[in-house]
């Protein structure tokens, strides 16, 4: 019997201790002198259980270990290999049992399911750095048939039969800017995909590029046939040096076999591509400010029209899409434009990858079919809020987004039906938040990312925010003003309107959301009270009667502010107490409360 055991090896596996559990197979692999195929992926999206292991045993068998140890890593070869080998004591075989995920349900059956696994089908499957691997499964297959069976006009009419829109944030239908791009005058061409992921939280770019480079590399290439160009780049940001690693060797094996540069797989046509490095500004996930970044100016929108798929990179016309909206490709033309739009929901096909995060109890990248409730995700992906707290809010869409508190838990994913709340989709950032998280101080975190990225070209983005953002601060120290909360809805409105590009005019989004759904938060900050209990200004930590005196909260405490009283209840010196939270968070006894006036 051949094993073959895949290790989670992308940016979460290795932060989680993913390269010991790895050595630790190895010196098994080598020890057991059978075969055994023991390969890198990258991260299969369930970012919550890394490292994670793999094994498959040639007889369709398929055992997932997730939060693995090198101890009980080494003995799953001696496991698997013979299973009834009585060197194996019981403790460790029980030991390693627990570690087992149930495949068949439960969030594992959320985050892995077959049927919604477009953009991620590969990913913890293929080693990123093989292209043999990545040829065996498949990649490559929609370019060759492009190249040698269809005309470029029926690959862009396959993309809109498809339905598929850009996964980037505005939601542009892939086959009509393909299009335009095309019909534009004979002359030079350019694609670029689009990899300057910044949102705070958002990984979805980063872990296809590290997962899956090979089919990103393959949609730009169909991109590049599909609208004439015969040269392209991948810009995207320093701050992934791993994604950039593969993507540079996705690049250069896939020159090596023939599969990019001249007369690609034996036909006329030439595809040069490489790759840029972004130096991490958000405003450069704007198309016209990544063609600035790219042309060595600074990273600033211009106005448009004319768009950049009439004027782009160098004045010619330029096709940009993001890694997800690429990723797409090939399995469109692979299964069939009719496969991926009865994925989704009339208006809004195929599937969508997000980053899960925050409060919930499993977060990683999912990927889930259009239409599906953003409730759902919390519940039955996520698996439900974290310590038993209450579901509050989601923030979707990144700083650019919105606020949806949890009564709308039932709104579809689906670009019409969050435009309807006040959000957006986004590149597919998507936050979870419980009721210790305070609304004022979410838009003050998000409108302060937002306003530190402006490239402060338009007026109203550089100084309206910077206005805002004031305006949020004071409440959030306790110094709100009466007309504060209609300054806001003003000041969000001119910059809504009156901003160059996309930053600027989705910025205000979360501190309109935020005083739609949650205005009596606002209300209460103005009387000097956070009900969440987050605001360090507006709130005082006291230790109660629970007390066992067991010192925990005197000794995490940074500035002394709790005396060391053994055995004693302890008392917290407001005038010293930095409002940290070290003791509410280490205390054993649920002794310490958080007191808003």
């Amino acid at each position: 019997m051949t094993l073959e055991i895949r290790v989670g090896l992308g940016s979460c596996g290795r932060a989680s201790g993913g390269e010991p559990v790895w050595a630790a197979l190895r010196g098994a692999v080598e020890a057991a002198g059978e075969r055994v195929i023991l390969k890198r992926v990258g991260c299969n999206g369930m970012c919550h259980r890394e490292p994670l292991v793999e094994v498959l045993d040639g007889h369709g068998q398929r055992t997932l270990y997730g939060n693995l140890t090198p101890e009980l890593a080494s003995e799953i070869v001696p496991c698997h290999l013979r299973p009834r080998r009585p060197r194996l004591g019981r403790a460790r075989r029980a030991s390693l049992a627990e570690h087992a995920v149930d495949l068949r349900q439960g969030s594992a059956a959320a985050y892995l399911g077959e049927p919604q696994r477009v953009v991620l089908e590969r990913c913890g499957v293929i080693d990123p750095l093989s292209i043999d691997d990545a040829l065996a499964h498949g990649a490559y297959h929609a370019l060759e048939v492009c190249l040698k069976q269809r005309a470029p006009a029926a690959v862009i009419a396959e993309l809109e039969q498809s339905g598929l829109r850009g996964r980037g944030g505005a939601g542009f239908p892939t086959g009509r800017k393909w299009s335009l791009a095309r019909a534009a005058p004979i002359g030079e061409r350019y694609v670029i995909c689009n990899a300057d992921e910044g949102d705070p939280g958002a990984f979805m770019d980063r872990l296809v590029l590290e997962s899956d480079p090979h089919r990103v590399v393959e949609g730009l290439a169909i991109a590049a046939y599909a609208i004439g160009a015969s040269q392209g780049f991948f810009y995207v940001r320093a701050e992934y040096p791993l994604a950039v690693r593969h993507v540079r060797e996705a690049l250069r094996q896939a020159q090596e076999r023939g599969l990019l540069g001249e007369r690609i797989l034996g036909t006329d046509f030439t595809l040069r591509l490489e790759v840029r490095e972004g130096a991490g500004a958000f405003v450069c996930g704007e198309e016209t400010a990544l063609i600035a970044s790219l042309e060595g100016l600074r990273g600033m929108p211009r106005l448009r029209p004319p768009f950049p798929v009439q004027r782009g990179f160098r004045g010619a016309p330029t096709a940009i899409n993001n890694v997800e909206t690429l990723a797409c490709v090939p399995w469109i033309l692979d299964h069939g434009p009719q496969a991926f739009s009865a994925l989704g929901t009339p208006s809004s096909k195929g599937t969508k990858v997000f980053a899960l995060a925050g409060k919930v109890r499993y977060g990683g990248l999912i990927e889930v079919p259009m239409g599906i409730s953003l409730g759902r995700i919390v519940e039955e992906i996520g698996g439900g809020m974290r310590d038993g707290r209450p579901f509050k809010a989601v923030q979707i869409g990144g700083p650019s987004g919105g606020c949806l508190p949890a009564s709308l838990a039932e709104t579809p994913v689906d670009y019409e039906a969050l435009a309807r709340t006040g959000a957006i989709m986004g590149s597919g950032g998507l936050v979870v938040l419980d009721d210790r998280d305070c609304m004022v101080d979410m838009a003050r975190f998000f409108l302060a990312f937002t306003q530190a990225e402006s490239c402060g070209k338009c007026t109203f983005c550089r100084i309206g925010t910077r206005r805002m953002l004031d305006v949020l601060e004071r409440l959030c120290a306790g110094r709100g003003r009466s007309g504060d909360l209609e300054l806001l809805e003003e000041l969000s409105d001119r910059v809504r309107r009156a901003s160059l590009c996309g930053l600027g005019q989705t910025a205000p989004n979360p501190v309109l959301t935020t005083l739609r759904y949650f205005r009596e938060e606002y209300q209460a900050h103005l009387q000097g009270r956070c009900p969440a209990g987050r605001c360090p200004a507006l709130i005082r930590y006291r230790v109660t009667a629970l007390c066992v005196g067991c010192t925990l909260c005197a000794q995490v405490c940074p500035v002394d502010a709790i005396e060391y009283r053994p055995y004693e209840v302890h008392a917290i010196d407001d005038a010293r107490c930095t409002r940290c939270g070290m003791c509410l968070e280490v205390c054993q006894d649920d002794a310490v409360e958080v007191v808003s006036p």
